[in-house]
């Protein structure tokens, strides 16, 4: 039995002046209303919040139900899965509704990351990567995935200009999307050029190549398949699945991403259908070296020539399959527990053609690709409109 989504809510994301709190019940409130759900009906709650230092409180499950007295003696559960956080939680869910243990289940996603500075942000993220070989040596994200563009740039040549084509047609589509972060075209020269306002992070990585910094929420509602016949509106998760890879890089050939090309393959499997079946995708672009192994590992391009999706069209909204439409990560924003949920929120968003100004045409199934650290637990989900 497939669960349903049947209704959601999403904060702008950003630097917010809402508390971690205000942000759950926000969300919750509006996911909630949007569904046509009473609280009282809501048979289990997950709240994906990765935190590690973002905020003192780690015992959050429970502030779901300060938005509504009917979510008291809910059960609720935090989950945590490092940058695929958000997804993680949405498959729990999925996994109570489609095990019967459920019958309508609440999701919220959030992440509180501006109240520390970016040096702390810096760490805490760090902290999720193989500690005692990555961290503890000095090493980030920025220097991990630095390192994988490295990697790539010596096998493919220098692929620098491609990363800023990712990062302008990422910010030119998070421009329209109310919800992002960075509603800004940059274009393609600035993205391009190291200057004051876009210095080297780790080389060859520039500041556009790099995700942001944000807070933010996002929520949804699920239903079994008998119970969303009666909803408003519904969006059917037609396939999933979950990889988790070795956690030290150095047991692994990053180029390759081979965990989330092996989610992906589940999931196309699963969903018994091809590439060429899909309208859009939410990828994991944290980095925009991300978004261009991506195109690889989702088989949008051969190995080694991902630029060629960009060359010919295929990614931007004109295209015959948009990558990022949200304006992803780059632009949306990234706050780690929120992401996963709002890339399923956003796409459920698109197949019911509420999308707005980001909307893509009549789309019919729509692929999601969250991760967490270094391509370490990768998740991935079809979903499918309903009419």
């Amino acid at each position: 039995m497939n669960a349903c989504i049947v209704g959601w809510g999403h904060t702008p994301f950003g630097r917010s002046a809402l508390s971690l709190e205000e942000l759950i019940t926000t969300v919750t409130r509006e996911a909630l209303a949007d569904a046509g759900v009473d609280a009282a009906d809501v048979d289990a709650i997950w709240l994906g919040h990765f935190n590690g230092g973002f905020v003192p409180m780690n015992f959050t499950s429970s502030l779901v139900l300060q938005a509504d007295e009917g979510l008291r003696w809910k059960p609720a559960t935090r989950v945590e899965n490092a940058c695929a956080t958000g997804a993680a939680a949405v498959f729990q869910a999925i996994d109570a509704v489609e095990a019967c243990r459920a019958r309508i289940a609440l999701v919220v996603g959030v992440e509180k990351m501006t109240a520390v500075t970016t040096q702390q942000t810096t760490q805490v993220l760090a902290n999720a990567s193989y500690v005692e070989e990555e961290a503890d040596r000095g090493i980030t994200f920025p220097g991990l995935f630095a390192d994988l563009a490295q990697r790539y740039f010596a096998a493919h040549g220098d692929h620098s200009a491609t990363l800023a084509r990712i990062a302008a047609k990422n910010h030119a589509n998070g421009a329209r999307n109310p919800y992002a972060h960075l509603r800004r075209d940059l274009g393609f020269d600035f993205c391009n050029t190291v200057s004051p306002g876009n210095p080297i992070v780790a080389a060859p990585l520039r500041r556009t190549d790099c995700s942001l910094i944000s807070d933010g929420a996002a929520a949804l509602v699920l239903a079994d398949a008998s119970t969303a016949r009666a909803m408003r509106k519904r969006v059917r998760v037609r396939a999933r699945a979950q990889v988790n890879d070795f956690l030290p890089v150095a047991r692994r050939e990053l180029t390759t991403l081979e965990g989330p090309r092996r989610a992906w393959g589940q999931t196309l499997e699963q969903a018994g259908c091809e590439l060429k079946d899909l309208s859009l995708l939410e990828v994991h672009d944290c980095f925009t070296i991300a978004e261009l192994l991506l195109y690889e590992a989702l088989g949008l391009a051969p190995v080694g020539r991902g630029a060629q999706a960009l060359d010919s069209g295929l990614v931007y909204p004109s295209g015959d399959l948009p990558v990022n439409p949200s304006g992803g990560l780059k632009a949306k924003g990234h706050p780690i527990g929120a992401t996963g949920v709002s890339m399923h929120v956003l796409a459920a968003m698109q197949l019911c053609g509420v999308a707005g100004d980001i909307q893509v045409p009549a789309p019919q199934l729509a692929g999601i690709l969250n991760m967490g650290g270094t391509a370490v637990a990768n998740y991935a989900s079809i979903l499918e409109a309903v009419s």
